[in-house]
This record gives C-alpha cells, structure tokens and sequence, in this order.
C-alpha cells in the first residue's frame, strides 16, 4: 500500500508540482478533508504541502498517473537498451565485413567510433552552451522523454510535464539525459568490442590502409598517435615498418595482422568505452548530488497561498452550545478505548433526537461509536478513526433530512479514514421517507464519490456473513 512516507523525493516534488500545475491551470480543487489530515499529521510546512499533495494525488487519479507513466519510461528504457545493444553489434560486422575484402582500419575506426565521438562532444558543449540549465544535449533522452509523454493523455499528462518542471528548477536535465545516453552508448559499445571479439577470434580479416591525400609517413605517425594510449593499457600496436607495408601492396604475417586487430581493439576500448564510463559516473555523481539538495520551492505560486491553511497560527473550532448561566464543570469520563485495526464500526450522524440508538441491527462484536451533532463530536470521531483504520465503517444517517454540503463532507472524510465504508439511510419518522429524498441523497453521494454498492436504503446483509 502507498503511503506519503514511502515515496522516493523525486516523486514526491512531482506530485507537489502536478498538483500545483492543475490548480493553476483549472482552479482550486477541494482539499478541505486533506489540508486537515495534513494539519492533524505536523510537522514542518513543506512535509505538510507533500501530505496534501499525496492524499489529493490518490484521490483525484495523479499517483495512478505517476505509476503508469514511470512505467511505460522504464519499458521504453529497456526497449532503447536492447536497440543499441543491436545496433552495436550491427556496427562491428558492418565495419569489418564478411571477410572477403580487405578492412581499411581508418574506416572501420570511423564506423565505429564516429557517432560516438560527435555524440559525446555535442553533449560536453551542450553543458556549457546552456550554462550547465535545463538543456540536455542528448538526443537519446530527449528521445526517451518525448516517446514517454506521447503515452498519457487528459489530466495525466500533467506527471511529466510536473517531472519535467521539478528538473529544469533542479538544473538536472542533463544529468537525467546524460546517464540514459551514456548508460546507452556503453551498451552499444560493448556490444561492438564483444561482437569485434568474437568475429576476430572466428574469422581470417586482412587489414590495410588507404590514402590519396596522406603521406605514408603521414599515415604511420597518425596511427602512432591514435595507437598511443592503448599501447600503455597492453593493447597491441603495429611498428613503423607494419604500417607503412599495411597499404594493400604488400602480403602481411598473421603477426601484423593480430597487431592491427589489437590497435582496433584498443581505439575502441580507450575512445570508446573508456569515455562513456567516465562520462557516466560524472553524470551519476552530478544526479545524487542534486537529488541530496531536493528541497520545496514554498514561494511557487499555487504554494505559498497553502501556508495559512496548512500552518495557521490558530485553529476556530467555533461555538456548540452557548452555555447556560447555572452551567457548572463535571467531572469527565475515562478516555475512549482505541479501535482494533479490524473493527467493525458504527456511528450515527445527526439524528432525529426521538430516534433510538444504538440501532436494533447492533450485533455485539461491533464498536458503536454512538450518535454525532455537535463540531466536537465530529473531530472526536475523526480522531479515533485517525488513530486506526478500521475494517469497515457504518455511518447512519436519517433519510428524511436534507443531504447538506457539510454533513457529506463529514462522511467523505470519515469514509477515506477506513478500508471499506457504508452510508445507511434509515426512516427517522413515522412516516416513509419519499423517493424523492432518498433520490436526493443518492445523487449527492454519488457526487461525493461514494459507489453506488456503498449506499443502502436499508441495513446491508453482507454485514452479519462478513463479521467474524
């Protein structure tokens, strides 16, 4: 079961901001019975703001949205994964072939590092092109993000669009981008070294080089510089005399060739994947770093307004009963016993004072929480029902009355504080009620967002079969 405790913070500041988007683009919604359980929970405002943007979230569809949304991302994720994982090993048999030509090693080189290489520019320059803001450089997460928003539609667009508003304040964009391009390009790489492997251990290649415009000499102190830093790691490097003989004219040993095989090995694993992880990690270090720093921006419009209601200096309860002048203090009774986790509740609310309670259908191993109509009554009730969910909660009202917008806010409330509720209307009077009041409150009920198997005319059945 989802609670406020158990979401991650990036969750969290995105249902805040997915509520604070839909207020602001459609008007306040009501939260009175979530703004009071945020109120009733303490703590400081911002824990305050995330209770009421977790409650309305669950009620209103957003934490479903949420769910989904971060699930089709992950699916879409692991469907880019296994792409690149292909198309890396698409690129190490395109870049060497079948075997029956010759490899130029400058092409093969350039197939396989040459994406790459642009990739990773475009995205360093990105970072300071953008002042390091929301720019993301990375056409692999722009990608993913795109893909992902196309899935939802209506209201539960508003969670990546909340997603992405909560990054660009956070600065971490390309951060976020930068770990799935990266994540994706050392697959895609090391799928290319692994498939390089495997064709070169299987196969007889011929590798040469080919030039119109370089010099030999050229050629040869071109690839001793790209051969270099791999021949410090213990990849092989062909010597001078290797490479200037490399060029097409001339038969070379298994050794020369096995010496080439190593250069492009070691090019691919030092410009290649060697980038990528680091790259990576600084990308990881970034994100953590700024996931630490996640905080609420309480002065965003639609947040600041939020204080009064969820941080008041005091609390009206305002006045029951004016007291009478012969009013004299007594001695209160002991402090109601605590509901067991798996009771059974019956309460009524604001009943005909001739109507007799408890209720005839009362069955001895349920916990009558008596009769309600005053405001003190009411938060009582609350507060018993906050301090352990009942199973189930009956809530008695008399049909004959009007269905007002206070005492359906009351059940509401009182509703969402147990596993299963019941509304019964019952005949107060003499008289039947008519069909016409009873419709009334149907309507307004159903309004509420009571189902219409919540609702009964009568006590329910099902009660007694599922009472232990």
């Amino acid at each position: 079961m989802d609670t406020p405790d158990s979401a991650g913070r990036w969750q969290q500041q995105t249902l805040i901001e997915a509520v604070r988007l839909r207020e602001t683009l459609w008007g306040p919604v009501d939260d009175i019975a979530e703004s009071r359980r945020a109120r009733a929970a303490g703590g400081p405002f911002a824990q305050r703001v995330w209770r009421r943007a977790f409650a309305l979230a669950s009620r209103d569809g957003l934490l479903q949205a949420w769910k989904r949304w971060w699930q089709v991302a992950r699916w879409l994720l692991a469907l880019m994964a296994v792409l690149a994982i292909a198309a890396g090993a698409g690129a190490a048999a395109g870049a060497l072939g079948d075997g029956s030509r010759p490899v130029n090693v400058l092409l093969a080189l350039g197939a396989l590092l040459g994406l790459h290489l642009l990739t990773l520019l475009f995205w360093l320059l990105s970072l300071f092109w953008s002042g390091k803001g929301a720019g993301g450089g990375s056409w692999a997460g722009d990608a993913w993000l795109w893909l992902s928003r196309r899935m939802v539609k209506g209201e539960a667009s508003l969670v990546p669009r909340a997603f992405v508003a909560v990054l660009a304040r956070q600065r971490s964009q390309p951060w976020l981008f930068g770990m799935i391009s990266h994540g994706l390009w050392i697959l895609a790489l090391g799928s290319a070294l692994g498939s390089l492997l495997f064709l070169l251990a299987s196969r007889r290649y011929q590798f040469n080089w080919e030039t119109t415009l370089l010099t030999p000499d050229a050629f040869v102190w071109l690839t001793e510089r790209i051969g270099a830093l791999p021949s410090l790691l213990g990849f092989a490097m062909p010597d001078a005399q290797t490479i200037r003989i490399s060029d097409g004219l001339h038969v070379l040993d298994a050794q020369a060739q096995a010496q080439w095989s190593g250069w492009l090995l070691g090019a691919l694993v030092v410009y290649g994947l060697a980038p990528r992880v680091l790259a990576l990690g600084w990308s990881l270090w970034q994100w953590a770093r700024r996931s630490a720093s996640l905080r609420l921006d309480d002065s965003l419009p639609g947040l600041a307004e939020l204080r009064p209601r969820l941080m008041p200096a005091s609390e009206h309860t305002g006045v029951d009963v004016l007291a009478s002048p012969d009013t004299v203090a007594r001695i209160q009774g002991a402090a109601q016993a605590d509901l067991p986790a798996d009771a059974v509740c019956v309460v009524g609310l604001e009943l005909a004072p001739e109507q007799a309670w408890p209720p005839p259908f009362l069955q001895p191993d349920m916990q009558d929480l008596g009769r309600v109509d005053s405001r003190a009554e009411r938060l009582a009730i609350l507060g018993r029902l906050h301090a352990a969910m009942p199973r189930r909660l009956l809530m008695v009202c008399e049909a004959g009355q009007t269905p007002d917008r206070g005492i359906v806010a009351t059940l509401v409330e009182w509703a969402q504080l147990a596993r299963q509720a019941d509304v019964i209307l019952i005949d107060g009077g003499a008289e039947p009620t008519s069909q016409e009041r009873r419709r009334s409150w149907h309507e307004r009920l159903d309004a509420a967002g009571f189902a219409p198997a919540q609702i009964h005319d009568q006590w329910p059945p099902a009660v007694k079969e599922e009472t232990p």
